[in-house]
């Protein structure tokens, strides 16, 4: 074993993988990432272009969709559906819209073949193929939701608009409350609303179209909407980036202009503004992406992958790249959340919103980007009284807003909550007086909420990345890992928390592992092992006592390396694990993090790091 995984090796592999993160830089000094081209982006795209042709004619673009339905067309999958991703499996929301946006082009035939096999995929995942079978499909796709409308309305909507669902397709289509979004932004939370906090804008853009074409039998409400219409639509205008992109994501940008160019307002302020940011999103093949980067995000991480090997980065890469992330930091409060200042969102561009992942992620990087100076110090503390500020009363981390509800996004994750602790626990010592007391009783309520969310087996499961393999697309292994790291930042800091939590989840993380030494979403014989997780619990285990397991994974993502397939991403779940998408950087970080702690905890056999 020992000439298997000598340190050389690892040394050698760490070179490569660094060497080729470090080349990833861009020109301004930051990390900016690739994001998957996106079926389901590329369709929501297509319909909102297509419908402000059909309104307006001349004002759409019938070049970007024309390429974008042939982009389409040359990524069907063998069954005859579509995935969110190339790499994705085919699902009943992506395969719906898909199949819609043909049609609101008015393509079917140009491309008949797809979409014979597209229906008949969607037949099947309705259980029906007889005449009124988008009747059990409208069914199918609010059953995949459940009680959160933020996408099956909106997937619902976009179908009827598209003819999809026959002349009387609104009927499948529930009402959306965007009258409550003229009410001041803290009563959101009690209003327990049924979409999600990022997605105010397709509320009221879907609201006012379903309103206008299937308005409520009750006269009271009805008056009520039409009076405060055009409230809403002033809202929904002021909530707009200045590029147009809300969240910087396609299928939330064209969801709110299908439906503006539904009710004759495509060439309002905010419909030209968001078909604006759709053309100039587009990729030269014809498809777009589901966000537009995520140059924040895979920088802090890039960041703390390198933290392993502190010299590897020169001191003028570390000060231009930690004055660019000093300067996403948001100053204002947010006018699309409300959000306090202090945080981060996950993209340096203007539809990006502060976030409890990206916060810690920033925090983290600015220490290790060191020296901890004024400035930084300044921003370090805005920063963590952030997060304290967005601590849910359960002791976890929401994603946007504290205490807005239950559904994805909005509730405290494991994850999230995780990355919070170790942004807190590696400022701790930085602190003083009441700032010091305050993250310590943050810490103790978190800990307690990890506590009881981990599960009998040990594991925890996480709320932004989902595994299409796993059990319930969920990924416990990235969950464990991530909790994992946590806790050893706790132990090691000599941090008190209940040490068996810990003891269990190294346990559970061992366990997951596959039979071909590395790691894949969770629980199974023979699930694909990817690099994202199995660099994540190489990562989380590095000189522990699961020796055999770190040895068993080190040999698999070093077999990556060498063979130079370590560098290919697999499909990421979020938004509940029914969004898809991956990111270029995302195994190249993961790889970087993992053999930098192998090899600086001395964690392969013969336990010392050469010389």
């Amino acid at each position: 074993m020992n000439e298997v995984i000598s340190g050389e090796r690892i040394s050698n592999a760490l070179h490569s993988a660094t060497r080729a993160l470090l080349g990833e830089l861009a020109p301004s000094g930051h990390w900016v990432g690739h994001l998957s081209s996106s079926a389901l982006s590329t369709a929501t795209a297509c319909i909102a272009l297509s419908l402000v042709e059909r309104h307006h004619p001349g004002r759409g673009d019938t070049t970007a969709v024309e390429r974008g339905l042939r982009w389409l067309a040359s990524h069907q999958n063998s069954d005859g559906g579509w995935g969110d991703t190339t790499l994705s499996r085919s699902n009943i929301s992506t395969t719906a819209l898909v199949w819609a946006a043909f049609g609101a082009a008015g393509k079917d035939s140009s491309f008949h073949s797809h979409i014979n096999l597209a229906t008949n995929w969607l037949q099947n995942a309705s259980g029906h193929s007889q005449s009124g079978w988008e009747e059990h499909l409208a069914q199918a796709i609010r059953r995949r939701y459940g009680k959160d409308k933020t996408f099956s309305v909106p997937i619902l909507t976009a179908c009827t608009l598209a003819g999809r669902l026959g002349q009387n397709g609104w009927k499948h289509v529930p009402a959306l409350p965007f009258e409550l979004a003229t009410l001041p932004h803290g009563f959101y939370g009690a209003l327990q609303l049924p979409v999600v906090s990022y997605a105010l804008p397709a509320l009221i853009a879907i609201g006012r179209s379903i309103h206008r074409h299937a308005p409520t039998k009750n006269p009271l409400l009805r008056w009520l909407r039409n009076r405060v219409d055009l409230r809403t639509a002033a809202k929904l205008e002021s909530l707009q980036p200045s590029n147009g992109g809300f969240l910087e994501a396609t299928p939330l940008t064209s969801f709110v202009l299908m439906n503006l160019a539904a009710i004759g307002e495509a060439l309002s302020p905010t419909g030209l503004k968001s078909a604006d940011f759709l053309r100039a999103s587009v990729r030269e093949d014809g498809s777009w992406p589901i966000d537009t980067n995520l140059s924040t995000w895979v920088s802090t991480w890039a960041v703390s992958a390198l933290s392993h090997q502190p010299e590897c980065m020169r001191y003028e890469e570390r000060t231009t790249l930690k004055q660019w992330l000093l300067g996403q930091q948001y100053k204002a409060v947010h006018p699309f959340t409300n959000a306090a200042p202090g945080g981060w969102a996950w993209t340096d561009l203007p539809g990006g919103v502060p976030d409890a992942d990206d916060t810690p992620g920033a925090l983290l990087a600015l220490l290790a980007l060191g020296p901890v100076d004024s400035t930084t110090r300044r921003a370090a503390e805005l920063g963590t009284r952030w997060l304290l500020n967005l601590q849910n009363r359960d002791g976890g981390i929401p994603t946007f807003c504290k205490g807005w509800g239950a559904l994805p996004f909005d509730r405290s994750g494991d994850d999230l909550t995780a990355h919070a602790l170790r942004a807190w626990s590696a400022w701790l010592p930085q602190w003083k007086g009441s700032l010091h007391k305050d993250v310590l009783r943050a810490i103790t309520r978190a800990t307690a909420f990890l506590h009881s969310r981990q599960r009998p087996d040990g594991t925890w499961v996480p709320l932004w990345f989902g595994n299409q393999h796993a059990c319930g697309d969920e990924n416990p292994t990235w969950g464990t890992a991530k909790v994992v790291l946590a806790l050893r930042d706790l132990q090691n800091r000599g941090i008190d928390f209940p040490t068996e939590m810990l003891h269990r989840g190294k346990a559970a993380l061992a366990h997951l592992q596959q039979k071909d030494g590395g790691w894949s979403g969770g629980h199974g014989d023979n699930l694909p092992s990817s690099v994202e997780e199995t660099g994540a619990a190489l990562e989380a285990l590095a000189g522990t006592a699961y020796t055999d397991a770190t040895d068993r994974g080190t040999a698999w993502l070093l077999q990556k390396v060498e063979s130079g397939k370590w560098a290919n991403p697999s499909p990421i779940g979020f938004y509940f694990a029914k969004l898809w998408y991956f990111e270029k950087l995302y195994p190249q970080i993961t790889t970087v993090a993992a053999l930098g702690a192998i090899f600086k905890k001395g964690a392969f056999p013969g336990g010392s790091i050469p010389s």
